[in-house]
């Protein structure tokens, strides 16, 4: 059953607010409406397309930079980074990230995200990963985007180690989680 002009956009607006990574086409797929519909309704919305709202994201967490490693060697596209609390990066899956037989990611590169998201996160100069526990959950197939969300969940003052948790998504399924104890040179 089709829902009306005004419950749609309200149900567009709490989706795109839960999740501001979602494309236009599967917020059509997700409302049963074309494409063009989803895009009338957030121009009326004043909600910006979906390379707006990655860049608006980045770009209100400027003031903070990563300390433990260069921004470049973070694995994916930085977009959220609260140090010591949390952060988020997405990394589109192409040809060089994929199994040619079967087109599906090659662990290394998710691990490698997450592992560099939690390091990442660490207000420290020096960040190492001690110890790690991880579950590759779901694949993952070329041309998807691998969403990983750091949390640091511990802060262990007088071990200088902090645990940060990892889990990365493709279309809200979860596909990694990861725990890593990480040592800092400074402590808490």
């Amino acid at each position: 059953m089709r829902k009306s002009k005004k419950e749609r956009q309200n149900l567009l607006k709490e989706t795109i607010d839960s999740t501001p990574f979602i494309t236009d086409e599967e917020l059509a797929a997700k409302f049963n409406v074309s494409i063009q519909t989803i895009r009338l309704d957030r121009l009326e919305l004043s909600i910006p397309e979906l390379r707006e709202r990655i860049k608006h994201v980045a770009e209100k967490n400027l003031d903070e930079q990563v300390k433990s490693l260069p921004i470049d060697e973070v694995i994916g596209e930085m977009i959220d980074l609260q140090l010591d609390h949390s952060a988020i990066s997405i990394l589109p899956i192409r040809q060089e990230h994929v199994f040619s037989r079967n087109q599906i990611a090659r662990g290394h590169h998710l691990f490698a995200q997450a592992n560099s998201l939690a390091v990442a996160v660490i207000d420290d100069e020096l960040a190492l990963t001690a110890k790690a526990n991880i579950h590759f959950t779901s694949q993952v197939k070329e041309g998807e985007k691998v969403v990983a969300k750091a949390k640091v969940i511990e802060s262990q003052n007088n071990k200088g180690r902090s645990i940060v948790q990892v889990e990365s998504f493709v279309h809200n399924k979860v596909v990694f989680k990861g725990t890593f104890e990480m040592f800092r040179s400074n402590q808490v």
